[in-house]
């Protein structure tokens, strides 16, 4: 695995064994994708890192610096997925925050997951997972960097044919995927789950939300996802995913998730032009 890594602007692989991004989780990540120099949804990326920062009162980074960061860590790089992550810093034991906190940054470019033609075009297969989602609205739909929620629901498969896990909060409605947002059509309704009480709201989620404003944001259950016509996943990273079942329930991707998965090729994520 290829990681090119600037700390604070220098090139270095490690922060602080004191820093409250590994004390507490205390800070925020985003993932972005590039091609080339260039990420189609940076903005997206930096209007959720805002809000992120605002809300845990995290001093608001100077996203010039960010973006010519990640601009050096992807140098030469035809693609990669760059991981932005901010923390408060270093400060004194204990929960209470600095009153003056100096923020670590940490930006880091990667080679992005390997295309698979056959997943984008017939789809993943999902499962429904244990773990359920703790609600917290204070932090719903930001990317904090606590995500044992996750790992812990990653870890409860190992068949390589899964693709990904279904999550729940802890009133059985369903959220999101471990690693995406989901999407079903109902009764011809575009529908995706609303994100106020708990679950991460992505930028591709933003950008479909953008492009199709008449999508239906409310509770979903697992009965009514049973009973979709499509399903699809969509992530900054792995872009627009049909998904071909969900525990025994079989679907096929449709037309909306076609529709939408050109609309992510014209953002210019050419690696999904391949085939």
């Amino acid at each position: 695995m290829s990681v090119r890594m600037l700390v604070n602007g220098e090139s270095k692989d490690s922060v602080s064994a004191l820093d409250r991004g590994l004390s507490y989780g205390d800070g925020l990540f985003e993932t972005i994708r590039f091609v080339g120099d260039v990420a189609p949804l940076w903005k997206r990326h930096m209007q959720r890192l805002d809000d992120g920062c605002r809300r845990l009162s995290l001093p608001v980074p100077d996203t010039s610096v960010l973006q010519q960061e990640a601009r050096t860590v992807v140098q030469g790089m035809l693609h990669a997925v760059v991981r932005i992550t901010l923390t408060r810093g270093t400060g004194p034991r204990g929960y209470a925050p600095p009153s003056m906190p100096q923020v670590t940054r940490v930006v880091a470019a990667f080679d992005p997951p390997t295309f698979d033609q056959a997943v984008h075009d017939d789809g993943v297969r999902m499962r429904v997972c244990e773990v359920h989602l703790s609600e917290q609205p204070l932090l719903a739909g930001i990317k904090h960097l606590n995500r044992l929620e996750q790992v812990l629901a990653r870890a409860e498969w190992n068949a390589l044919d899964i693709g990904e896990g279904l999550l729940r909060d802890m009133h059985d409605r369903v959220i999101s995927a471990t690693m995406a947002n989901l999407f079903v059509v109902i009764d011809g309704v575009l529908t995706t789950p609303s994100l106020e009480r708990c679950g991460v709201a992505g930028v591709a989620r933003a950008e479909i939300l953008a492009t199709l404003p008449h999508v239906h944001v409310c509770d979903m259950t697992l009965d009514a996802l049973h009973g979709a016509r499509e399903v699809f996943l969509s992530s900054s990273v792995r872009g627009i995913l049909p998904v071909r079942s969900l525990n025994e329930v079989a679907y096929a991707p449709g037309p909306t998730t076609r529709t939408l998965q050109r609309h992510w090729r014209n953002l210019g994520f050419s690696m999904e032009q391949a085939g």
